[in-house]
């Protein structure tokens, strides 16, 4: 569907010149791509404003418009476009007198990654590492400048931006790119650094202190502002975690598991055993008649959250473990405690026959 401009600049057929200049002065700040790098929809939009406004703010198109529903026909001509104000960037500074298309961005340096490998108690309950990177850093002989006697550059004027044009159905459009000569800053220099030929950085290996927060888990990336490579803005370095596994504890969450094997005497008999933890052995009361597989929890002996919300649990999961080997007297024991638990066992009606009967 073709594009409404009146609707476009937020204005009713008919408006008069100062309307239009005021609606497109507004809605063009507001949607200049300098000034919303984190929008994609703002050139979009503020290409449809600048056609909207090239053809309203002319008199003899906006009449071919309001008349035709078109800029362009025998009485007007279609392809003068953005010529009268040299392009998009034009029309932008002729209201609010430059300097935005113009801007400098700085220029950032990439981003790092680094892979830490921690212990489990570290993941648990915090930790400080030392490790070392090697990164582009600011040139120590020439102070990150790049060389001596810097000069304005000859490709952009100093501007940082060169302009470049292209042809578009409204005529030729210009927009503003980031030098390749100066890579944006403006000025080049006559005597090159040696030591880091120019770019105002070298390799060097520097050592990073690492907080580890307590409740870390594995694949956890930390991110240090500013360790990444030298620039104007210097980049993030972002340290991904790897938490070795423990012999014994395994974590879910917050909450540390633990699988705890224990005798049939036990089991039968109850006992009360030292369990570790993470925090230390903790006593704990085995239950007579407690069946393999039984859960227990230690309140509070888990790992620190990561939020800071107190600590998790420890589960402790009771497994009977059967002998595997067994002397004589061990023996006679067990067969006098088979014969003793059959005879427990019995009732008036064997257990197959009752099975038998809830069939018939």
């Amino acid at each position: 569907m073709a594009q409404d401009y009146y609707e476009t600049l937020g204005l009713k057929k008919g408006a008069s010149k100062e309307e239009i200049k005021k609606a497109y002065k507004k809605l063009a700040k507001k949607y200049h791509p300098d000034l919303n790098r984190d929008n994609p929809q703002a050139e979009h939009k503020f290409k449809e404003l600048n056609e909207a406004y090239s053809t309203l703010s002319d008199d003899n198109k906006k009449a071919n418009y309001d008349r035709f529903g078109s800029a362009g026909s025998q009485y007007g001509n279609f392809n003068q476009g953005f010529q009268d104000f040299g392009g998009i960037n034009d029309i932008f500074d002729s209201f609010f007198g430059g300097g935005f298309s113009r801007a400098r961005r700085k220029s950032r340096g990439r981003d790092l990654k680094y892979e830490l490998e921690i212990k489990f108690e570290e993941a648990c309950f915090g930790t400080e590492k030392t490790i070392t990177v090697t990164k582009p850093s600011k040139c120590k002989k020439c102070d990150g400048k790049g060389g001596k006697g810097h000069q304005t550059c000859t490709t952009c004027d100093g501007k940082g931006q060169v302009r470049k044009s292209f042809r578009t159905p409204f005529g030729v459009v210009q927009q503003s790119a980031t030098c390749s000569h100066c890579q944006g800053k403006g000025e080049t220099v006559k005597d090159t650094c040696e030591e880091c030929h120019g770019t105002g950085k070298t390799k060097q290996t520097k050592k990073v202190e690492v907080k580890v927060p307590a409740g870390v888990q594995d694949g956890t990336t930390l991110r240090l502002s500013g360790e990444g490579e030298y620039s104007e803005i210097p980049g993030d370095l972002f340290v991904e975690l790897f938490v070795q596994p423990h012999k014994y504890f395994t974590r879910k969450g917050d909450d540390i598991i633990l699988e705890y094997p224990i005798s049939y005497s036990q089991a039968a008999l109850g006992d009360k055993v030292e369990v570790p933890t993470l925090h230390g052995e903790v006593s704990m009361k085995i239950p007579a008649g407690i069946q393999s597989g039984t859960i227990m929890r230690l309140k509070d002996k888990g790992a620190e959250n990561l939020r800071g919300y107190g600590k998790g649990d420890q589960h402790v999961i009771i497994q009977v473990r059967t002998p595997k080997k067994l002397n004589k007297k061990q023996k006679e024991l067990f067969k006098q405690l088979a014969k003793e638990n059959k005879e427990e066992l019995k009732i008036e009606k064997g257990f197959f026959e009752k099975i038998k009967d809830s069939f018939q």
